[in-house]
Parts: C-alpha cells; sequence; structure tokens
C-alpha cells in the first residue's frame, strides 16, 4: 500500500472551504469572549470595581421588565455627554452636570444589578466600524434575548438581533470578577 499525495487541486479546494468558512462564522453568532486575568483598563477601573464586584439583589424576577430598564436608559441619556479621563462611581454621574459612556454604563450596570438582574456584563468596543475611540455600553443575558444597553447614544433597550453586525463589537467585558477578552 503505497501513500499517494492529495491531489493539488483538492488540497486547494479544501483551503479555500476552510477559509470561507471561517471567515463567515462571526455573521452568525455573538462574538466570542475568553476569559482573561487582566485587560488594559484594570488600573483605570480600579474606582469602580466595588460597583462591578457588588453582588446582585436577590430578585424574584431576574428579568426585569424592559419599561423599567427603558426608563434607566432614558434617564441616563438625557445627562449631557462630558468626556472624563477618569471613570465615574454611579454617585459622581448622578451628582456632576455632564457624564460619558463609561459612567453612564456604569451607572446602569449598578441600578440593574441592584434590583437583581442577572447575566451583566460591562463591555469595552467599538460602536461602529468607523468609531476612532471606544465606547462603553452594558450587554444583558436573559432567558428571552440578549440587550445592547446604550445610555449614551440609545433611548431604548436594543436585542442583539436589532443591531447592525458590525455595531458594538466588543474588545474587553467585565461581569464581577471575571474579564473577557
Amino acid at each position: 500500500i503505497g501513500l499517494r499525495p492529495f491531489p493539488r487541486k483538492r488540497v486547494i479546494g479544501f483551503l479555500a472551504f476552510v477559509f470561507l468558512v471561517l471567515s463567515v462564522v462571526g455573521c452568525f453568532a455573538n462574538p466570542i469572549l475568553l476569559s482573561v486575568k487582566n485587560t488594559p483598563y484594570d488600573r483605570q477601573m480600579a474606582r469602580i470595581q466595588s460597583v462591578l464586584a457588588s453582588v446582585p439583589a436577590q430578585s424574584t424576577n431576574p428579568e426585569l421588565p424592559l419599561r423599567l430598564i427603558n426608563r434607566w436608559i432614558g434617564d441616563l441619556r438625557n445627562i449631557p455627554y462630558g468626556f472624563s479621563m477618569k471613570w465615574k462611581t454611579p454617585a459622581e454621574v448622578a451628582r456632576e452636570p455632564v457624564a460619558d459612556c463609561k459612567g453612564k454604563a456604569v451607572a446602569l450596570y449598578q441600578q440593574m444589578a441592584q434590583h437583581g438582574a442577572l447575566g451583566l456584563r460591562l463591555v469595552i468596543g467599538k460602536r461602529a466600524p468607523t468609531s476612532r475611540s471606544t465606547h462603553t455600553w452594558v450587554q444583558w443575558t436573559t432567558a428571552s434575548a440578549t440587550y445592547i444597553l446604550d445610555p449614551t447614544i440609545n433611548w431604548t433597550a436594543q436585542t442583539v438581533d436589532e443591531v447592525a453586525d458590525n455595531s458594538y463589537v466588543p474588545y474587553y467585558a467585565y461581569a464581577g470578577h471575571q474579564k473577557y477578552r
């Protein structure tokens, strides 16, 4: 029995197929975030680590009503935008006249956790492919859907199916003490 190599056309065809499959996989699923020990943002986020690590309140209904979530998003959306180099705490966001995406997202994260929401992630990434800087939002996964909660740009919660595939691209995410890339 001799080993004969595969014909060149077959190998090239197989490699082209594998490349096609790997390049299309991202279109059909949420990006996969892998658990990491640290991120480039860890030092900056020391100010808000207690908010992220706080245990959600006990809740008989972990799926909060969307109308309540949308009210919180709207309240934060009404705060004028003002960039800050530091991550503001929710208390600072409530007290100061302006807040940026980081502060608004952390405030929403805390509000939801205090009301028993599970499946929360604070996400840092790109809002759009043409964005020159990063953006921060909250992602909330429930039994019925996964939502993008962006109190800086949107007035209401959006399911991931409602957002364009190239929008809200995560780079890093935080859920309690857990960090993802």
